[in-house]
Protein backbone atom coordinates (compact mmCIF):
# COMPACT_ATOMS: atom_id res chain seq x y z
CA UNK A 1 0.00 0.00 0.00
CA UNK A 2 1.50 3.48 -0.73
CA UNK A 3 3.09 4.95 2.06
CA UNK A 4 1.82 8.07 4.20
CA UNK A 5 4.77 10.20 6.72
CA UNK A 6 3.85 10.41 10.20
CA UNK A 7 6.62 11.41 12.97
CA UNK A 8 7.37 9.03 15.65
CA UNK A 9 9.81 9.56 18.89
CA UNK A 10 12.74 8.10 16.19
CA UNK A 11 11.81 11.01 13.82
CA UNK A 12 10.39 10.23 10.65
CA UNK A 13 8.74 7.35 9.98
CA UNK A 14 6.83 6.07 6.66
CA UNK A 15 3.16 3.92 7.40
CA UNK A 16 0.68 2.28 5.57
CA UNK A 17 -3.04 3.03 5.58
CA UNK A 18 -3.52 0.55 8.58
CA UNK A 19 -0.52 2.15 10.58
CA UNK A 20 1.70 -0.43 9.97
CA UNK A 21 5.47 0.75 10.11
CA UNK A 22 7.16 0.15 6.29
CA UNK A 23 9.43 -2.80 6.58
CA UNK A 24 8.10 -4.20 9.76
CA UNK A 25 6.04 -7.46 9.87
CA UNK A 26 2.92 -7.81 7.99
CA UNK A 27 -0.19 -9.43 9.81
CA UNK A 28 0.68 -12.75 8.36
CA UNK A 29 4.09 -12.83 9.84
CA UNK A 30 3.45 -11.80 13.06
CA UNK A 31 1.79 -15.79 13.87
CA UNK A 32 5.64 -16.90 13.18
CA UNK A 33 7.05 -14.20 15.21
CA UNK A 34 4.85 -15.20 18.44
CA UNK A 35 5.96 -19.02 17.93
CA UNK A 36 9.39 -18.18 17.27
CA UNK A 37 10.81 -19.77 20.45
CA UNK A 38 8.32 -22.84 19.89
CA UNK A 39 9.78 -23.81 16.75
CA UNK A 40 12.95 -22.93 17.40
CA UNK A 41 12.55 -25.52 20.45
CA UNK A 42 11.64 -27.62 18.14
CA UNK A 43 15.00 -27.69 16.27
CA UNK A 44 14.15 -25.12 13.72
CA UNK A 45 15.07 -21.49 13.67
CA UNK A 46 13.49 -18.29 11.71
CA UNK A 47 15.09 -15.75 9.93
CA UNK A 48 16.09 -12.45 12.16
CA UNK A 49 13.10 -10.51 11.36
CA UNK A 50 10.69 -13.25 13.22
CA UNK A 51 12.80 -13.18 16.42
CA UNK A 52 11.02 -11.74 18.98
CA UNK A 53 12.12 -7.98 19.92
CA UNK A 54 13.98 -8.16 16.75
CA UNK A 55 14.79 -4.11 15.82
CA UNK A 56 14.77 -3.91 11.79
CA UNK A 57 18.74 -3.38 10.81
CA UNK A 58 17.75 -0.45 8.90
CA UNK A 59 17.21 1.83 11.62
CA UNK A 60 20.52 1.99 12.32
CA UNK A 61 22.04 2.71 8.66
CA UNK A 62 20.94 4.93 5.99
CA UNK A 63 19.83 1.99 3.68
CA UNK A 64 16.33 1.50 2.69
CA UNK A 65 14.61 -1.62 4.43
CA UNK A 66 14.08 -3.35 0.86
CA UNK A 67 17.92 -3.20 0.40
CA UNK A 68 18.42 -5.09 3.76
CA UNK A 69 18.40 -9.02 4.27
CA UNK A 70 15.76 -8.79 7.00
CA UNK A 71 13.45 -6.62 5.56
CA UNK A 72 12.02 -9.41 2.85
CA UNK A 73 8.83 -10.36 4.10
CA UNK A 74 7.49 -13.67 3.85
CA UNK A 75 4.01 -13.26 2.79
CA UNK A 76 2.43 -17.09 1.96
CA UNK A 77 -0.33 -17.41 4.20
CA UNK A 78 0.39 -20.22 5.60
CA UNK A 79 4.32 -21.47 5.40
CA UNK A 80 7.41 -19.95 6.08
CA UNK A 81 10.98 -20.97 5.49
CA UNK A 82 13.17 -21.52 8.09
CA UNK A 83 16.80 -23.35 8.67
CA UNK A 84 17.01 -26.75 10.66
CA UNK A 85 19.36 -25.83 13.56
CA UNK A 86 21.17 -29.72 13.57
CA UNK A 87 22.73 -29.19 10.11
CA UNK A 88 21.55 -25.43 8.70
CA UNK A 89 19.54 -27.24 6.14
CA UNK A 90 17.40 -24.80 4.85
CA UNK A 91 13.06 -26.00 5.04
CA UNK A 92 9.77 -24.70 4.69
CA UNK A 93 7.14 -24.97 7.89
CA UNK A 94 3.69 -25.55 6.14
CA UNK A 95 0.41 -25.06 8.47
CA UNK A 96 -1.77 -28.32 8.66
CA UNK A 97 -4.64 -26.44 7.76
CA UNK A 98 -7.45 -28.54 9.89
CA UNK A 99 -10.20 -26.31 7.90
CA UNK A 100 -8.88 -27.89 4.59
CA UNK A 101 -9.34 -31.75 6.33
CA UNK A 102 -6.59 -33.98 6.92
CA UNK A 103 -5.60 -34.87 3.71
CA UNK A 104 -2.27 -33.28 2.99
CA UNK A 105 -0.96 -34.64 6.11
CA UNK A 106 -1.94 -38.22 5.33
CA UNK A 107 -1.28 -38.26 1.92
CA UNK A 108 2.18 -36.58 2.52
CA UNK A 109 3.06 -39.17 5.26
CA UNK A 110 1.59 -42.13 2.92
CA UNK A 111 4.12 -41.53 0.39
CA UNK A 112 7.27 -40.42 2.49
CA UNK A 113 7.24 -43.77 4.82
CA UNK A 114 8.63 -47.18 4.15
CA UNK A 115 9.58 -48.38 0.61
CA UNK A 116 7.46 -45.77 -0.65
CA UNK A 117 9.66 -42.85 0.66
CA UNK A 118 12.77 -44.51 -1.23
CA UNK A 119 11.13 -45.04 -4.39
CA UNK A 120 13.37 -43.32 -7.50
CA UNK A 121 9.88 -42.95 -9.21
CA UNK A 122 8.17 -41.29 -6.00
CA UNK A 123 8.04 -37.47 -7.17
CA UNK A 124 5.83 -36.59 -4.30
CA UNK A 125 7.68 -33.98 -2.02
CA UNK A 126 9.23 -35.49 1.02
CA UNK A 127 7.94 -34.91 4.46
CA UNK A 128 10.90 -34.93 6.83
CA UNK A 129 9.38 -33.67 10.01
CA UNK A 130 5.73 -32.94 12.10
CA UNK A 131 6.59 -29.99 14.27
CA UNK A 132 3.46 -30.26 17.11
CA UNK A 133 2.98 -26.82 18.90
CA UNK A 134 0.38 -27.47 21.58
CA UNK A 135 -0.12 -23.81 23.03
CA UNK A 136 -0.83 -22.71 19.26
CA UNK A 137 -3.30 -25.66 18.28
CA UNK A 138 -1.41 -26.52 14.72
CA UNK A 139 0.95 -28.83 13.67
CA UNK A 140 3.92 -27.77 10.88
CA UNK A 141 4.97 -30.17 7.97
CA UNK A 142 8.51 -29.66 7.66
CA UNK A 143 9.37 -29.83 3.83
CA UNK A 144 12.56 -29.06 2.05
CA UNK A 145 13.00 -25.99 0.69
CA UNK A 146 12.68 -25.96 -3.61
CA UNK A 147 12.24 -23.50 -6.05
CA UNK A 148 9.67 -23.35 -8.86
CA UNK A 149 10.20 -25.38 -11.77
CA UNK A 150 10.55 -23.13 -14.60
CA UNK A 151 13.00 -20.92 -12.54
CA UNK A 152 15.71 -20.02 -13.78
CA UNK A 153 14.68 -20.48 -17.37
CA UNK A 154 14.70 -23.85 -19.02
CA UNK A 155 17.39 -23.47 -21.69
CA UNK A 156 17.48 -26.51 -23.97
CA UNK A 157 14.87 -28.99 -25.12
CA UNK A 158 16.77 -31.64 -23.66
CA UNK A 159 16.24 -29.94 -19.93
CA UNK A 160 12.11 -29.55 -21.01
CA UNK A 161 12.11 -33.41 -21.80
CA UNK A 162 14.06 -34.19 -18.05
CA UNK A 163 11.45 -32.25 -16.34
CA UNK A 164 8.31 -33.84 -18.32
CA UNK A 165 9.45 -37.30 -17.99
CA UNK A 166 9.68 -36.64 -14.44
CA UNK A 167 6.68 -34.97 -13.69
CA UNK A 168 4.57 -37.72 -15.70
CA UNK A 169 6.83 -40.56 -14.16
CA UNK A 170 5.74 -39.14 -10.29
CA UNK A 171 2.30 -38.70 -11.54
CA UNK A 172 1.91 -42.10 -12.43
CA UNK A 173 3.31 -43.06 -9.31
CA UNK A 174 0.44 -41.42 -7.29
CA UNK A 175 -2.36 -42.96 -9.79
CA UNK A 176 -0.46 -46.67 -9.94
CA UNK A 177 -1.56 -46.37 -5.41
CA UNK A 178 -5.33 -44.86 -6.51
CA UNK A 179 -4.07 -41.08 -5.38
CA UNK A 180 -5.19 -37.79 -7.65
CA UNK A 181 -3.33 -35.27 -7.41
CA UNK A 182 -6.15 -32.96 -8.40
CA UNK A 183 -4.04 -29.67 -8.78
CA UNK A 184 -0.83 -30.65 -10.08
CA UNK A 185 -0.92 -27.67 -12.07
CA UNK A 186 2.14 -24.99 -12.42
CA UNK A 187 2.36 -23.42 -8.98
CA UNK A 188 2.97 -26.97 -7.47
CA UNK A 189 5.40 -28.51 -9.24
CA UNK A 190 8.73 -27.04 -8.10
CA UNK A 191 12.81 -28.49 -8.37
CA UNK A 192 15.85 -29.46 -5.80
CA UNK A 193 18.20 -26.69 -6.18
CA UNK A 194 20.20 -28.28 -3.96
CA UNK A 195 22.39 -29.05 -7.14
CA UNK A 196 22.07 -26.14 -8.91
CA UNK A 197 22.54 -23.60 -6.23
CA UNK A 198 25.05 -25.40 -4.09
CA UNK A 199 25.59 -22.00 -2.13
CA UNK A 200 21.89 -21.52 -2.15
CA UNK A 201 20.00 -18.85 -2.10
CA UNK A 202 17.78 -16.73 -0.16
CA UNK A 203 14.56 -17.51 0.58
CA UNK A 204 12.19 -15.07 -0.58
CA UNK A 205 14.24 -12.81 -3.43
CA UNK A 206 15.57 -16.16 -4.60
CA UNK A 207 17.82 -13.95 -7.17
CA UNK A 208 19.75 -13.12 -4.08
CA UNK A 209 22.23 -15.17 -2.25
CA UNK A 210 21.50 -16.26 1.15
CA UNK A 211 22.99 -12.90 2.80
CA UNK A 212 21.82 -11.06 0.32
CA UNK A 213 24.64 -9.22 -0.75
CA UNK A 214 24.88 -10.43 -4.28
CA UNK A 215 23.37 -12.91 -7.19
CA UNK A 216 22.94 -16.39 -5.80
CA UNK A 217 25.49 -18.21 -8.09
CA UNK A 218 23.89 -20.98 -10.07
CA UNK A 219 24.60 -23.89 -12.05
CA UNK A 220 22.68 -24.91 -15.26
CA UNK A 221 20.14 -27.87 -15.39
CA UNK A 222 22.27 -30.12 -17.75
CA UNK A 223 25.24 -29.12 -15.51
CA UNK A 224 24.17 -30.34 -12.92
CA UNK A 225 20.37 -31.76 -13.07
CA UNK A 226 17.98 -30.79 -10.71
CA UNK A 227 15.29 -33.23 -9.23
CA UNK A 228 11.72 -32.26 -9.66
CA UNK A 229 8.58 -32.85 -7.23
CA UNK A 230 4.89 -32.63 -7.06
CA UNK A 231 3.61 -30.72 -3.85
CA UNK A 232 0.54 -29.41 -1.84
CA UNK A 233 -1.43 -32.20 -1.34
CA UNK A 234 -4.33 -30.32 -0.11
CA UNK A 235 -6.67 -31.52 -2.76
CA UNK A 236 -5.75 -35.19 -3.01
CA UNK A 237 -7.53 -37.56 -2.42
CA UNK A 238 -6.99 -41.33 -2.21
CA UNK A 239 -9.70 -43.33 -4.06
CA UNK A 240 -10.88 -47.18 -3.81
CA UNK A 241 -9.88 -47.62 -7.76
CA UNK A 242 -9.17 -45.17 -10.69
CA UNK A 243 -12.81 -45.49 -12.24
CA UNK A 244 -14.04 -43.63 -9.14
CA UNK A 245 -15.71 -40.32 -9.89
CA UNK A 246 -16.14 -37.09 -7.68
CA UNK A 247 -17.10 -33.21 -7.48
CA UNK A 248 -14.29 -31.47 -8.87
CA UNK A 249 -11.78 -29.30 -6.90
CA UNK A 250 -10.93 -26.38 -7.96
CA UNK A 251 -7.12 -25.60 -7.95
CA UNK A 252 -4.55 -23.41 -10.05
CA UNK A 253 -6.44 -24.21 -13.28
CA UNK A 254 -9.69 -23.65 -13.31
CA UNK A 255 -9.98 -24.33 -17.51
CA UNK A 256 -10.56 -28.09 -17.20
CA UNK A 257 -13.86 -28.31 -19.73
CA UNK A 258 -15.38 -30.59 -17.00
CA UNK A 259 -15.22 -28.20 -14.22
CA UNK A 260 -17.10 -25.67 -16.54
CA UNK A 261 -20.10 -28.21 -17.28
CA UNK A 262 -20.52 -28.85 -13.87
CA UNK A 263 -21.06 -32.46 -12.31
CA UNK A 264 -18.79 -35.57 -11.26
CA UNK A 265 -15.72 -36.21 -13.20
CA UNK A 266 -12.85 -39.05 -12.87
CA UNK A 267 -10.06 -36.95 -11.26
CA UNK A 268 -7.14 -39.12 -12.94
CA UNK A 269 -8.25 -38.02 -16.91
CA UNK A 270 -8.56 -34.32 -14.64
CA UNK A 271 -5.07 -34.62 -13.52
CA UNK A 272 -3.85 -35.55 -17.18
CA UNK A 273 -5.83 -32.46 -18.63
CA UNK A 274 -3.69 -30.18 -16.07
CA UNK A 275 -0.26 -31.92 -17.22
CA UNK A 276 -1.01 -31.45 -20.58
CA UNK A 277 -2.26 -27.78 -20.05
CA UNK A 278 0.96 -27.20 -18.62
CA UNK A 279 3.05 -28.09 -21.61
CA UNK A 280 0.82 -26.50 -23.73
CA UNK A 281 0.23 -22.40 -21.73
CA UNK A 282 4.01 -22.97 -20.59
CA UNK A 283 6.05 -24.01 -23.24
CA UNK A 284 4.26 -24.58 -26.55
CA UNK A 285 2.52 -20.84 -26.57
CA UNK A 286 5.44 -19.17 -25.21
CA UNK A 287 8.61 -20.75 -27.34
CA UNK A 288 9.65 -22.32 -30.59
CA UNK A 289 10.19 -25.69 -31.09
CA UNK A 290 7.40 -27.58 -29.59
CA UNK A 291 5.63 -29.11 -32.63
CA UNK A 292 7.33 -32.46 -31.17
CA UNK A 293 4.73 -32.03 -28.39
CA UNK A 294 1.10 -31.16 -30.30
CA UNK A 295 -0.12 -34.19 -30.87
CA UNK A 296 0.29 -35.67 -27.13
CA UNK A 297 -1.29 -32.45 -25.63
CA UNK A 298 -3.59 -31.94 -28.05
CA UNK A 299 -5.00 -35.39 -26.55
CA UNK A 300 -3.96 -34.65 -22.91
CA UNK A 301 -6.08 -32.02 -22.74
CA UNK A 302 -9.26 -33.57 -25.10
CA UNK A 303 -12.38 -32.04 -24.40
CA UNK A 304 -13.81 -35.26 -23.76
CA UNK A 305 -12.29 -36.47 -20.32
CA UNK A 306 -12.68 -40.71 -21.42
CA UNK A 307 -10.97 -39.82 -24.89
CA UNK A 308 -7.62 -38.43 -22.79
CA UNK A 309 -4.64 -41.23 -22.39
CA UNK A 310 -4.32 -42.44 -18.94
CA UNK A 311 -0.98 -41.39 -17.56
CA UNK A 312 0.75 -44.80 -18.51
CA UNK A 313 -0.15 -44.31 -22.15
CA UNK A 314 1.68 -40.85 -21.78
CA UNK A 315 4.91 -42.20 -20.48
CA UNK A 316 4.90 -44.42 -23.07
CA UNK A 317 4.37 -42.36 -26.02
CA UNK A 318 6.56 -39.76 -24.73
CA UNK A 319 9.26 -42.17 -24.56
CA UNK A 320 8.68 -42.86 -28.01
CA UNK A 321 8.93 -39.19 -28.50
CA UNK A 322 12.24 -38.69 -26.54
CA UNK A 323 13.83 -41.21 -29.11
CA UNK A 324 12.32 -39.59 -32.03
CA UNK A 325 14.81 -36.13 -31.03
CA UNK A 326 18.26 -35.43 -32.06
CA UNK A 327 20.96 -35.00 -30.00
CA UNK A 328 20.99 -31.80 -32.06
CA UNK A 329 17.70 -30.76 -31.65
CA UNK A 330 17.92 -32.07 -27.14
CA UNK A 331 20.58 -29.64 -27.17
CA UNK A 332 19.37 -26.82 -28.97
CA UNK A 333 18.18 -24.02 -27.11
CA UNK A 334 14.51 -22.88 -26.26
CA UNK A 335 14.00 -19.63 -27.60
CA UNK A 336 10.69 -17.42 -26.74
CA UNK A 337 8.61 -16.71 -29.12
CA UNK A 338 8.49 -12.82 -27.97
CA UNK A 339 12.61 -12.51 -28.23
CA UNK A 340 13.46 -10.62 -31.20
CA UNK A 341 15.56 -12.04 -33.45
CA UNK A 342 18.71 -10.53 -32.64
CA UNK A 343 18.48 -11.93 -29.06
CA UNK A 344 17.73 -15.12 -30.29
CA UNK A 345 20.71 -15.42 -32.45
CA UNK A 346 22.69 -14.13 -29.59
CA UNK A 347 20.96 -16.88 -27.63
CA UNK A 348 22.04 -19.64 -30.01
CA UNK A 349 25.61 -19.26 -29.88
CA UNK A 350 26.36 -18.85 -26.83
CA UNK A 351 24.62 -22.13 -25.99
CA UNK A 352 26.50 -23.90 -29.03
CA UNK A 353 29.08 -22.84 -27.13
CA UNK A 354 27.70 -24.36 -23.50
CA UNK A 355 27.01 -27.54 -25.57
CA UNK A 356 30.51 -28.34 -26.90
CA UNK A 357 31.64 -28.25 -23.23
CA UNK A 358 28.77 -30.46 -21.91
CA UNK A 359 30.13 -32.78 -24.83
CA UNK A 360 33.45 -33.20 -23.83
CA UNK A 361 32.20 -32.69 -20.17
CA UNK A 362 29.96 -36.23 -21.46
CA UNK A 363 27.09 -34.46 -19.89
CA UNK A 364 24.12 -36.10 -21.14
CA UNK A 365 21.78 -33.82 -23.32
CA UNK A 366 18.69 -35.14 -21.21
CA UNK A 367 19.81 -34.31 -18.04
CA UNK A 368 19.78 -37.17 -15.18
CA UNK A 369 18.99 -36.49 -12.11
Amino acid sequence: MPGVSTRAQGGHVDVDREGREIGTLFRSEAWWRDHYDEIKHCGYQLRPRYRPGWVPSWKHSNNDFFAMEDGQPCLLRAAMDATRIHDGKRVMLKKVLLEEGPHELRISQMFSSGAVATNSRNHCVPLLDVIELPNSGHQLMVMPFLRPFDNPHFQTFGEFVAFFAQVCEGLQFMHERNVAHRDCTANNIMLDPSRMYPNGFHPTQIERSPDFRGRAKRHTRTGRSPRYYLIDFGLSREYASRDAFDAPLRGGDRSAPEHRDGGRCNPFQTDVYYIGNLVREEFIQKYRGFEFMNELVSEMTHREPAKRPLIEEVVVRFARIRESLSGFKLRAPMTSKKQPSLFTAFRCARQAIRSVYYVVSNKSAIPQH
